[in-house]
């Protein structure tokens, strides 16, 4: 406008178009969304406006994101991921700080950040740019990667929740047992429980994941398509069983895993691989030891800002002294 107000009788350059064609496009992103629940084939690849900051959001520039199955459940229609639609899946990412709404004080243009997202919904990060309240965002330290950063996000504080808080003093005088220990969660999980001092017994499918488990400090490792992982904890344990099992699994395991309990132990149930746990009657906890039955998600273990981010700073603190390590 103001070019057209001051030399109204000259053609605009190449340049000009150029750049106010960028301009336009600039005010776009590609993006995955859904626009009726279902499976993989209801994804679709669009251009969409990039999100409009709202104070106390910041803009971030996407440069790794996670693909997790909590994005399996929102896409489904899994209950209680109640999402509006059209929507962008995705929870978690990691990358530059493109902009800061109003009201944000802590964050600037080119800071390197990951965020985990909130609960019961999704972040949108399946996209070139996200708005991420600012209080969900932790600010990565020198030398970590966004690929890394992403990792430590959705999986890395669901295994420090679960193992910190979930069941509460875990220690060395404790012993788990994790399902899926060559999964992402899992592979956070063994080492988070050892970090803590744990005996940790975990359930893979392969030789080749047997082998993986071990070297992140697993104790004791089964097989399940070659032992009854039951049988195998009860041997393991002295008959007494554990005081924790972590099952991602779900349909095929969790009544099994209950057997696994010594008195008074948590089923902490954290996914729905093999399909959704069925109703539980509450007499069989206490016919089986007054256990304790848990299906938790990490978003509310990081309500609180202080929380959320000292979560973060133990992650991050162990995985550059190399407590914990990345295999992927």
């Amino acid at each position: 406008q103001l070019f057209c107000r001051v030399t109204p009788l000259i053609r605009p350059s190449r340049s000009l178009l150029s750049l106010l064609y960028q301009r336009r496009q600039y005010s776009n992103m590609k993006a995955v969304r859904f626009h009726r629940e279902g499976g993989p084939e209801v994804l679709t690849y669009e251009d969409v406006p990039i999100p409009t900051l709202k104070p106390g959001e910041i803009l971030i520039k996407n440069e790794a994101i996670g693909v997790n199955y909590i994005d399996t459940y929102i896409r489904s229609g899994l209950k209680p991921y109640n999402i509006s639609l059209p929507a962008t899946l995705g929870k978690d990412g990691a990358g530059i700080v493109h902009k800061v709404g109003p009201g944000v004080s802590e964050f600037s243009v080119g800071d390197h950040v990951a965020y985990p997202g909130l609960p019961g919904t999704t972040s949108g990060a399946y996209a070139e740019y996200t708005s991420v309240p600012s209080t969900c965002v932790f600010k990565l330290p020198e030398g970590i990667s966004s690929k890394q950063g992403v990792v430590m996000m959705i999986s890395g504080l669901t295994a420090h929740a679960f193992a910190k808080s979930t069941y509460p003093n875990l220690g060395n005088k404790h012993t788990v047992l994790i399902h899926a220990g060559a999964g992402g969660l899992g592979q956070l999980l063994i080492q988070i429980c050892k970090i803590l001092g744990a005996k940790v017994i975990t359930t893979v499918s392969t030789e080749e994941k047997a082998e993986l488990v071990k070297e992140l400090g697993a104790d004791h490792v089964i097989n399940y398509t070659t032992e009854d992982f039951k049988v195998e904890v009860k041997k393991l344990t002295d008959n007494k069983g554990v005081d924790v099992v972590y099952d991602s699994v779900g349909a095929t395991t969790w009544s099994k895993s209950m057997e696994c309990l010594a008195p008074l132990g948590y089923l902490v149930l954290c996914g729905n691989a093999s399909g959704p746990v069925p109703p539980i009657d509450p007499f069989m906890l206490s016919s089986r030891g007054s256990l304790f039955l848990t299906r938790p998600t990490v978003g509310h273990y990081i309500l609180k800002p202080e929380v959320f981010k000292e979560r973060c700073n133990d992650l991050f603190n162990w995985l550059k002294s190399g407590k914990i390590k990345l295999t992927t």
